[in-house]
């Protein structure tokens, strides 16, 4: 077989642990081995990738780390988040506003939803992992050397109650259209001004990411082997199609409804504060 071109071997490995898995076979005759020896692990960040893989983490780290810090400090803020008609979505639903029985920023006893069901999302988990984590920093690129536990640990465990957060989610977004509604009504006449068209462009990017959501499509049909054996399976079969056609577009909702969250809040905090004032449009 030596020299052979009809015999060449050939050899592939497979990374696993700290050893490599080296399978020879030869063409024609079906024949395998294997044979384990030491190696050393590849370093982190090593790959054969020719492109600027980490490229695709600055803007997620820019965007997703600036938005954090800023949503955490209006959240503890507890003022300038109402003017007139408009309140910000980051306030909505308002509760306590007078500090009856708490004595902390309202939104502090809201946060929780909208938090939990961005943190749990199927397209910020893959985001914030590579980008944050580095776990893995991209496809094809090596991580750091660790006991992969996966999502089957605390904290990581809690990622389980996305499709719980996503019910949460569906009921906030009920009161942030009523803002929407609220936000036509100055002094008890219908008009219009920037905060309202801020507030509504915001409420729909929201309400297209909540519905684009992968949970969302699974409960419609995705679960199901056959829509016609289905009880109303015509009904979902459609439901299903229409929800797969958001879920294509579902990291595009994601990124432009949490930027449109944080303008709303921006400009309503802007308009209370005095910095500006609203431009009635009629």
């Amino acid at each position: 077989m030596q020299g052979s071109e009809k015999n060449r071997w050939h050899e592939f490995s497979i990374q696993r642990g700290d050893f490599w898995l080296v399978y020879a076979f030869a063409k024609g005759d079906f024949m395998a081995e294997s044979r384990a020896r030491t190696a050393e692990a590849p370093e982190f960040g090593e790959t054969l990738r020719r492109d600027s893989w980490w490229a695709e983490t600055i803007p997620v780290v820019l965007l997703l780390g600036g938005f954090g810090v800023y949503a955490t400090l209006r959240a503890f803020e507890g003022r300038f988040y109402q003017w007139g008609p408009y309140l910000s979505p980051f306030y909505s639903p308002l509760i306590d506003e007078h500090h009856r029985w708490w004595k902390l920023s309202p939104a502090l006893l809201i946060l929780g939803g909208p938090l939990g069901f961005r943190a749990t999302c199927y397209y910020y988990r893959k985001a914030y992992y590579r980008a944050f984590f580095q776990d893995p920093p991209a496809c094809a690129v090596s991580e750091w050397k660790r006991n992969y536990k996966g999502e089957t640990r605390f904290p990581f465990l809690l990622q389980n109650l996305h499709r719980y957060f996503l019910y949460f989610a569906v009921l906030f977004l009920v009161f942030l259209w009523k803002d929407v509604f609220l936000a036509f009504n100055f002094n008890g006449k219908f008009g219009m001004g920037v905060g309202t068209l801020v507030l509504l462009v915001n409420i729909i990017l929201l309400t297209t990411y909540t519905l684009s959501c992968h949970s969302l499509r699974h409960l419609a049909g995705g679960k199901l082997d056959c829509f016609s054996c289905a009880t109303f399976g015509k009904p979902r079969y459609k439901a299903w199609q229409w929800l797969t056609s958001l879920n294509e577009r579902h990291m595009w909702f994601a990124w432009m409804s949490l930027i449109s969250v944080g303008l709303a809040d921006f400009y309503i905090r802007l308009v209370a504060s005095g910095a500006i004032q609203d431009v009635r449009i009629f």
